[in-house]
């Protein structure tokens, strides 16, 4: 008779509920199928004989999306997932990788929560987040650094930049829109983003802010003018939608009101109203863009900033900040994107 480790037997119990938790949230997910993969991940782990997280995700994630009267009509290249089946991955993926970990080797009291191990690792991660055009969403970010962290202004990391696209670099760098075409973000397949460095602790507070940015319609401020894949809606993180912050990510939209659906960002990704593209930062890094771009006035009337805010970029610069070589804009101006 195979003999099961308390710690094992918790695993099972969790993961038998939450099966059955997830199969009234996504119908397409029956209790005794969860049951029986469940069965045979904890038999797995007992002979040491670990499937990888590509192959377990995939058998149970339900590959359609979900979405609302208004957004049927958006053609979408991209696999994407509704916000609950979304859930239900990023609860899966959570569950398989605490199983393997060290930590179950200690008595069932001592296992914590996700948001708990997040907060005992504490560092700073890079993260970002894309809402249209950069200016005014770095504007946003720098408030959220001041009010959740209590950063100041020699203390800021929120800074425009790109991110989202395959090819990543050209010639090493990655440009705005210039007369000489180099390195285009939008040809490179980048979307314009805000990068910053934040406790993984304080992520869903940040996660909180970007999702305040759309209204309750789920669209952007600029959604009628900026639109296309260079200003659709994207968040990176460490590990993207298999990691612990992709849940935070969900219970921080569901927070402000449910107004989006997710996609698992594969790169060059189609912009889509009411959707963000989940991004792994491994695999899509962050761009830092150009220092004209950087704590820049936004185009409504009234985003246009302290002369305090927008002398930031010179006052980094001065201190060592590099911003890289590219072209000043697409006249060679450098400022308002010219």
């Amino acid at each position: 008779m195979t003999t099961v480790s308390k710690a094992n037997l918790l695993i099972l119990i969790v993961a038998l509920l939450g099966s059955c938790i997830s199969a009234f949230i996504v119908p397409h997910h029956g209790c005794n199928n969860n049951v029986k993969q469940v069965t045979s991940a904890l038999s797995a782990i007992d002979k040491n004989s670990i499937q990888s997280s590509e192959s377990t995700s995939s058998s149970n994630i339900d590959d359609s999306i979900s979405t609302s009267s208004t957004n049927t009509n958006i053609d979408i290249d991209n696999t994407m997932q509704s916000r609950r089946a979304f859930t239900t991955r990023s609860l899966i993926t959570t569950a398989a990788s605490i199983a393997l970990t060290p930590l179950l080797q200690a008595p069932p009291q001592a296992a914590m929560a996700a948001d708990d191990v997040i907060i005992e690792n504490e560092g700073l991660i890079d993260v970002y987040f894309g809402c249209g055009c950069f200016w005014h969403v770095q504007h946003e970010f720098v408030e959220a650094e001041k009010k959740i962290l209590g950063r100041t202004d020699d203390q800021i990391t929120s800074r425009a930049g790109y991110a989202g696209g395959i090819a990543g670099m050209a010639e090493g760098k990655v440009c705005y829109h210039n007369a000489a075409s180099i390195a285009d973000y939008g040809k490179l397949g980048h979307a314009e983003v805000v990068g910053l460095k934040i406790p993984p602790s304080k992520f869903k507070e940040f996660a909180v802010e970007y999702f305040n940015l759309f209204d309750k319609k789920g669209d952007r401020p600029d959604q009628a003018g900026d639109r296309g894949s260079e200003y659709r809606s994207l968040v990176g993180f460490p590990g993207g939608a298999k990691s612990d912050y992709a849940k935070l990510l969900v219970d921080a939209s569901i927070a402000t009101g449910d107004k989006l659906d997710f996609a698992f960002g594969k790169g060059d990704d189609k912009d889509a109203r009411k959707t963000s593209f989940v991004m792994d930062t491994a695999k899509f890094p962050f761009f830092v863009a150009e220092q004209y771009h950087q704590f820049h006035d936004g185009f409504n009337l009234n985003e246009n900033y302290p002369n305090t805010y927008n002398n930031l970029a010179s006052t980094y610069a001065k201190g060592g900040e590099n911003f890289g070589t590219c072209p000043n804009g697409s006249l060679g101006l450098g400022f308002g994107g010219l």
